[in-house]
């Protein structure tokens, strides 16, 4: 099956399918290590990775389907890839789906809201006319053919209420999204809402540590009604907060925690380092496979 084909089985499986968010190949390749179907590339992760920077707009979309390439090709498991908004009309739209398309990723994660935009949870947002962004959604279904899904987002739960929200998610749905993400309801009655009555199409819940959104697992999620659900920060805070410890070791005790002893030949086998010492064997050598 082709990665958009796996997701799709995976979306159709009963349950809410958990997607942790990774922000480069080897966090990527983490995900797919620990036994997951599918990988989210988080936007204000790739920021913080790539330009050390808040998730405000400032990645390109040449830079993000790059990164997407480089994670589809380390983890070998379906990409959810973070697509901002297009990255301007539906000309760039265009531009930025071949892009992720070419990339190899799975689905494309499309939001309307204003540039520069910023991350779903943060305030300050602005959206765009609902129905600009059905022009971009279908530009993007066009564009997309049936190599990679669609996932709509709507952030006009924050500037325009609950209602409205729900209003764009249906019509997203109409304009032929595969998936419709309603961002940031503040409690479980908006969750409910939002599944109860965007009906005919996947639902995705963002969960993010700290967010608007309340913090819930993957069964939970499943009883209300969302079949997708992605964990986009939670691998960037851990990974954060154990480099701050080890920095800390490193500077008050001139050495790094005695835990991370024998973790060269770990990085080595998560590397692949074997497999790839292997097949060049095999070609030098003439070797069977």
């Amino acid at each position: 099956m082709t990665p958009a084909q796996q997701l799709s089985a995976l979306i159709a499986a009963p349950g809410c399918t958990l997607v942790p968010g990774a922000y480069d190949a080897w966090t990527a390749r983490l995900v797919a290590q620990a036994g997951f179907g599918a990988c989210y590339m988080t936007g204000f992760g790739v920021s913080g990775a790539f330009l050390g920077a808040p998730d405000i707009g400032l990645m390109t979309a040449t830079q993000m389907a790059d990164n997407a390439a480089r994670m589809a090709d380390a983890a070998g498991i379906p990409i959810v890839a973070d697509g901002d908004t297009g990255y301007g009309n539906v000309l760039n739209v265009r531009h930025t789906v071949a892009a992720y398309r070419r990339a190899g990723v799975a689905a494309i994660q499309l939001e309307d809201q204003d540039f520069p935009k910023r991350c779903g949870h943060m305030a300050g947002k602005q959206v765009i006319a609902a129905a600009e962004m059905v022009a971009k959604i279908k530009t993007a279904k066009d564009t997309a053919g049936d190599a990679v899904l669609v996932i709509a987002r709507t952030d006009s739960r924050s500037t325009h209420g609950l209602d409205e929200a729900i209003a764009r998610g249906l019509s997203f749905r109409d304009a032929g999204a595969d998936v419709v993400f309603v961002e940031a309801p503040v409690d479980r009655d908006e969750m409910h809402a939002i599944c109860r009555r965007v009906t005919g199409v996947p639902l995705l819940a963002n969960i993010v540590e700290g967010g608007k959104t309340p913090y819930l697992d993957a069964d939970t999620l499943a009883s209300i009604g969302y079949q997708l659900a992605i964990y986009p920060l939670s691998l960037l805070i851990t990974a954060t907060r154990a480099m701050r410890a080890t920095l800390g070791d490193l500077r008050t005790r001139g050495k790094a925690p005695d835990h991370l002893q024998g973790g060269f030949d770990d990085m080595c086998e998560t590397a692949g380092l074997e497999a790839y010492m292997r097949y060049a064997e095999r070609q030098e050598t003439g070797a069977p496979s």
